[in-house]
């Protein structure tokens, strides 16, 4: 569904790249990510933001945690960003880009967090008192005073694996007082994921429990005397679900996949925000009945299902059988013989911070004046151009 969205919304994105890779300017495996797109679905969402008086934090891991987007994203009117864990503070540090939020999903490491704060970050999330104490210990060494949202998490919230962790909800009345021991520390916000998900039979977002949670802890933090200003609630900000934040009470949203085009509305449903990537393959070799293009980009959880072969400019579709999510994806199997050295287009949600991808940014395709602005990998590092 992604590639019918991006034939028929974004069609100059393929024939560009198609042609990088027919030149030999881009190898397979590469994300082709175009950056005026990219731009004009964050100008949107600013602007729905901040008519609905929300703050908007960028986040970049799914498209390579790459400072030329987070540059492009802040000209947008999306002033900081969110980093999901430790590595993408580097990158965003490295490149002087804003930060609005660290800690979220992966908590500061003990030797990282005086390096953070030095740098200057409105928010700090944290998921215990003993990370807490950690950062009022070096907040009271800057003499300083540290902006601190709590992550909350009750029985029956929506939690992914690999991602737990955060203040029960039945054990909040019980810390108050230690809560209110960090001179250095102000904490004034609160924050879980996922608060929004996609219902496919609904066909539209739907609030999860984690918002429920987010709204006792709130009132019993407030009942205590904290002076709770900001509720984050990420997951699936986009301008369509910008509306339901007041339902959550939220003041903050984080969006990712929607800078692309890339929710799983996106894939059925035609929303403001256009698609902004593609993911570019070559025909390796065949075997039996199948063709194997060169992976490396796969993401389980992406739905990748159909490919389009350009051999030539003759172009044909076919389908990508399922892969196994505990194998490494040297190769992707496609139906059916094809041409060795054809070029693969697909697109599909991805990760592209946990790829071995690379990153080409193009722009200009609005213009019919399309230029590469550069390759980078997967983690943001700009390479020359083979």
């Amino acid at each position: 569904m992604f590639l019918e969205m991006v034939k028929k919304r974004n069609p100059e994105l393929i024939d560009y790249a198609v042609s990088l890779h027919q030149q030999g300017i881009i190898l397979p495996d590469t994300y082709v990510i175009d950056l005026d797109k990219i731009k004009e679905n964050a100008t949107k969402m600013a602007a729905k933001a901040k008519s609905l008086d929300i703050e908007l934090y960028f986040m970049t891991k799914q498209i390579g945690r790459n400072p030329k987007i987070a540059e492009t994203l802040i000209e947008a009117g999306i002033k900081k960003a969110v980093v999901v864990d430790y590595r993408e503070a580097e990158v965003m540090m490295k490149h002087n880009i804003p930060i609005g939020n660290v800690g979220h999903l992966v908590q500061l490491p003990t030797h990282f967090i005086k390096k953070v704060m030095a740098y200057g970050v409105d928010y700090i999330t944290v998921y215990s008192v003993e990370k807490l104490r950690q950062i009022n210990a070096v907040a009271e060494e800057l003499n300083m005073k540290q902006k601190i949202m709590l992550r909350v998490i009750d029985e029956g919230d929506a939690l992914y694996p690999g991602q737990y962790g955060g203040f029960q909800l039945d054990e909040l009345n019980e810390i108050m007082d230690v809560l209110k021991s960090f001179a250095h520390c102000d904490i004034t916000g609160l924050t879980s994921f996922p608060c929004i998900l996609y219902d496919k039979e609904l066909k539209d977002f739907k609030l999860t429990q984690n918002v429920k949670t987010l709204k006792k802890a709130k009132q019993r933090m407030q009942a205590s005397g904290f002076d709770i200003q900001e509720m984050n609630v990420p997951s699936a900000t986009s301008i369509k679900t910008l509306p339901l934040f007041k339902e959550m009470e939220g003041t903050q949203g984080e969006p990712g996949h929607a800078l692309s085009g890339t929710s799983p509305m996106h894939a059925e449903v035609e929303l403001e925000e256009k698609p902004a990537y593609v993911y570019v393959s070559e025909i390796s070799h065949n075997s039996q009945d199948s063709a194997f293009v060169y992976g490396g980009g796969y993401y389980a959880r992406g739905n990748l299902e159909n490919v389009l072969i350009d051999d030539e400019g003759k172009r044909t579709e076919s389908s990508v059988e399922p892969f196994p999510s505990d194998n490494i994806d040297y190769y992707l199997e496609i139906d059916g013989k094809q041409t060795i050295g054809a070029t693969a287009i697909m697109a599909a949600r991805t990760q592209i911070f946990v790829t071995r991808s690379r990153v080409a940014l193009v722009k200009g395709l609005n213009d019919n004046k399309p230029e590469l602005v550069g390759i980078y990998t997967s983690q943001g590092s700009e390479e020359e151009r083979i």
